[in-house]
């Protein structure tokens, strides 16, 4: 496999494109916490899994915009966030995504007059999940009632009855409202086509965005080859990006 570099990612936290104002992810970490169980007859630390964990440091540039930074961050919400890492963009990518607290917001005033803010997602209930993005970046819908974009052949995993889990962000809805539907089939044939259960959201309007939640099946579900997005409703435009993250073994526990 040919090493890449980081140029071109993207990165989003509950429903805002936070791309832009990034200036460095320093931490995307998961897997369970370690837990020391060293014997008094042992000279160096022995260790068991724990409880799964998950967090995501990053510092981005203080930009003022309403919607964004720090409108809608600064306040440090109370209820749990969702932070979407994107490698690329491009269908098939890899990326990470958890469902988190916003622990802070910092500013710090560098000496040449700059203004950057760090800030640490903490991962709540799930820990850190990677997938494959099933947008390329953010996606804009423009044609409803219903859109069906291409499917995607997942074929190293075909027919897995393991279940998954979607990430979905919404960074705006023009119209009515927009519902999105994570769909599947053995074959790419566009009529056969039919709703994942639970990979379905409900309707998202534009009052709710920015807008971001994590969808799952249950975990002994069948999956098919092929995957595709599907969205319906009453809208002129939607903006979303979607990681699609299946589990690979059976019996998985959150």
């Amino acid at each position: 496999m040919a090493k890449t570099g980081g140029l071109g990612d993207n990165f989003y936290v509950q429903g805002l494109d936070l791309s832009g104002d990034t200036s460095a992810l320093s931490k995307i970490n998961g897997g369970p916490a370690a837990l020391e169980v060293t014997g008094i007859n042992k000279a160096a630390t022995e260790r068991l899994g724990g409880k799964r964990d998950a967090g995501m440091d990053f510092t981005a540039w203080f930009n003022p915009y309403s919607a964004g930074i720090p409108a809608g961050m600064y306040k440090l919400p109370t209820t749990d966030v969702i932070g979407t890492y994107f490698r690329g963009t491009a269908i098939g990518n890899d990326g990470a995504a958890m469902n988190a607290r916003q622990l802070n917001w910092d500013p710090t005033r560098g000496t040449d007059g700059s203004m950057s803010l760090a800030c640490s997602l903490s991962s709540d209930a799930y820990g850190l999940e990677w997938g494959f993005q099933h947008t390329a970046g953010i996606q804009t819908d423009a044609t409803g009632p219903t859109t069906s974009s291409a499917g995607y052949d997942d074929t190293g995993q075909a027919g897995l009855s393991f279940g998954a889990q979607v990430y979905i962000q919404v960074f705006s809805v023009t119209g009515t409202s927009v519902t999105i539907h994570l769909q599947d089939f053995t074959t790419d044939t566009p009529a056969s086509y039919v709703d994942i259960t639970g990979l379905v959201t409900g309707a998202i309007t534009p009052a709710m965005c920015p807008y971001a939640v994590r969808l799952a099946t249950a975990n002994n579900a069948l999956v098919r080859r092929w995957t595709r997005v599907q969205t319906t409703g009453t809208y002129t435009n939607a903006m979303f990006a979607i990681l699609f993250c299946r589990n690979l073994v059976a019996g998985q526990a959150f």
